[in-house]
């Protein structure tokens, strides 16, 4: 896929946005786990899921355009 076209462009801004977002969402549903259960370390272990989580789907996504997919 040509990276100057529209499309392109669509797909890798979508790319560059899903570690921060996994990392975001992870550290937000951590957070509120934290306050359920009145804790201070389930928003740290789900803030690094939730980052590994956004590298692995980053892989995932570039592999499959160097596929050709």
């Amino acid at each position: 896929m040509d990276p100057a076209s529209a499309r392109g462009i669509g797909k890798y801004m979508g790319m560059a946005m899903i570690l921060p977002i996994a990392s975001f969402v992870g550290y937000v549903i951590g957070y509120g786990l934290d306050h359920l259960f009145h804790t201070t370390w389930i928003r740290i272990v789900v803030l690094i899921l939730g980052t590994i989580s956004g590298v692995v789907e980053l892989i995932r996504e570039l592999n499959d355009d160097a596929a050709g997919k």
